[in-house]
């Protein structure tokens, strides 16, 4: 397991080991289980931004499938 070491404000130190103390986790265990949240968040967000814009490519190929096939709807023997 690597290690990290980072530097924070004073304030959100305070309330990280006050969330941990309350949680009953060590202030470590808790960093870890906010960066995996945080990670998980982040893909989340990338998922998101894959479909929508895949449903968008999807989207425009279709206007285009609808106006061929409405262009001809009133032909006969079409």
């Amino acid at each position: 397991m690597a290690s990290l070491s980072l530097r924070i404000l004073d304030e959100i130190l305070h309330d990280v080991d006050d969330y941990a103390r309350q949680l009953h986790l060590s202030r470590a265990e808790y960093v870890r289980k906010a960066l995996e949240q945080m990670n998980m968040t982040v893909a989340a967000q990338q998922r998101r931004t894959r479909l929508m814009e895949t449903s968008l490519k999807v989207r425009m190929e279709s206007m285009k499938v609808n106006s061929e096939f409405s262009a001809c709807e009133d032909v006969p023997n079409t």
